[in-house]
């Protein structure tokens, strides 16, 4: 095991050092640079479109809040409280900081990648759309042996490494309630109960992870958040040496050229990339499941997904976690029982039920989350029932394996997949951003002469053939028209009846 752990600590050390951090840094400042920072400049734009019912219906369709919702069901997982405190434990309060900038930069690559996926996505039996980066590196780029091994990187990411990680968060969270907790087969229990509850939803389809979704996380995010801020507001007076300490940290310079490879900044990008998943490729395929009627507006509501998850849940973590570094915090601890000994420090024995609360929750919403990204590009490579019931065996295995797993292993082999990942993403939106942009630019044009933007492929000179954007605009609004009367037919058919 040991050697083991070695091996997968060097690979990851290698690969964040010396590629991923230089990439995701030119690539988000690059799509900054061309979309005019999008990311702060139609900010009002990322809220609107989240009031908008689906575009298209269908059986297993899901407006654009519901597929807002599942991405962040997995961005805001327990990174977000253990990943912070990991980030802080191992490269210091300015990981935090480097957290904030990476989220700023790499939201425009969140735009691009999600508007691509919007573009080049496909509908499937039951009215539901799929898509991402296996779909548009194959449709976009023409190169579909490409986007099969972007398929089974996601897959291994998402179904073992992050759902092993998150499985095992959310069974360490009991060890603080639960003595001899390993010992004693508690772990072989939560992970049987979480397995069982797992089952039952990835079994029910993507509209019920749509609902779920659209339920859990905005109650989980508002409660995390009330605590995090009345914690804060308590300890106000406090609040200057918490800056103090993350910008000091931050631009120690000294400590970063160092060791460039353990240091704050490339700790801060990593744990970043985990929380907010800005370039890696994974929300994608949840922003092309949303039927909206032009590819812009669900890259917006993507880009709104980063600024939650880093700008607001991980900074509540922060806070809470560095109130009790200023206050003198005990050495050598470092995921949740750091987390779980500040909170215990600022409220005493009742703040341990909270924080275990938003664990479970994250960490559960999360694990569905990152079922919904491996089951599109299941489909992507073979859509067949059998297949595909297999693999959600194999998820609920990866899911009880994962909540026996160990704390460096995990957290090891999750970065090491996310990375691979998040290099074949990254040069797939380099090459295909040039079509976001001219996206972006169609969505602004109509926003100009006070149309509701309605997207069609012609619009776009040259852009490589796609599946769901050839209908006219004439038409669109002709279904939208027949619809609400077939709506409004079905209504008056149920008042006759009863």
């Amino acid at each position: 095991m040991n050697s083991l752990i070695a091996l997968t600590d060097a690979i990851d050390s290698y690969m964040y050092s010396y590629l991923l951090v230089f990439l995701l840094i030119l690539s988000g400042v690059y799509f900054s640079i061309r979309t005019r920072f999008v990311q702060f400049r139609l900010l009002g734009d990322m809220f609107s479109v989240l009031l908008e019912k689906r575009h298209v219906d269908g059986q297993e369709a899901v407006s654009s809040f519901q597929a807002l919702m599942v991405s962040t069901a997995s961005r805001v997982g327990t990174g977000n409280i253990a990943g912070v405190a990991t980030a802080i434990a191992t490269g210091g309060p300015g990981a935090v900081f480097w957290m904030w900038i990476m989220s700023c930069i790499g939201a425009a690559s969140a735009f691009i990648e999600s508007t691509l996926a919007q573009v080049w996505k496909v509908r499937g039996d039951e009215g539901e759309f799929r898509g991402g980066p296996a779909y548009y590196i194959s449709q976009g780029l023409g190169i579909h042996w490409l986007g099969v091994i972007f398929a089974i990187s996601l897959i291994l990411c998402f179904a073992v490494g992050f759902n092993g990680l998150q499985a095992y968060n959310l069974s360490s969270s009991f060890e603080y309630f639960i003595p001899q907790f390993r010992e004693s087969h508690a772990d072989f229990a939560i992970a049987t109960l979480l397995t069982v509850t797992t089952a039952m939803i990835i079994f029910g389809g993507g509209r019920r992870i749509g609902m779920l979704s659209s339920i859990i996380v905005p109650l989980m995010a508002l409660v995390y958040l009330g605590f995090a801020v009345v914690l804060t507001v308590f300890r106000f007076s406090d609040l200057p040496r918490v800056f103090s300490l993350i910008f000091a940290s931050a631009f120690d310079w000294q400590s970063i050229f160092g060791g460039f490879m353990g240091s704050t900044v490339v700790i801060g990008i990593k744990r970043g990339l985990f929380s907010n998943e800005a370039g890696m490729g994974s929300a994608p395929n949840a922003a092309a499941a949303a039927s909206v009627s032009h590819p812009a507006k669900q890259g917006l509501a993507q880009t709104l997904s980063v600024f939650i998850d880093t700008i607001a849940i991980c900074t509540c973590s922060a806070m809470i976690i560095l109130l009790f570094y200023v206050s003198g915090s005990p050495e050598k601890l470092n995921g949740m029982p750091l987390v779980q000994a500040a909170v215990q420090a600022a409220i005493g024995e009742v703040g341990i039920y909270v924080i275990t609360f938003a664990i479970v929750a994250f960490a559960f919403s999360s694990i569905i989350g990152n079922y919904f990204y491996a089951e599109s590009n299941i489909k992507f490579i073979k859509n067949n029932k059998v297949v595909l019931f297999v693999f959600r065996i194999l998820c609920c295995i990866a899911v009880f394996m994962g909540a026996q797993s160990s704390f460096d292993l995990a957290w090891n082999v999750s970065d090491i997949l996310m990375g691979i990942e998040a290099l074949i993403n990254i040069i797939a939106i380099l090459l295909l951003g040039k079509w976001a942009i001219a996206v972006l630019a169609d969505y602004q044009e109509q926003k100009k002469k006070g149309l509701d933007p309605v997207f069609v492929a012609s619009n776009i000179p040259g852009l490589p053939a796609c599946e769901c954007w050839n209908t006219p605009r004439e038409k669109f609004e002709h279904m939208e028209h027949a619809q609400a009367k077939e709506t409004c037919k079905q209504l008056s058919d149920e008042l006759l009846r009863d």
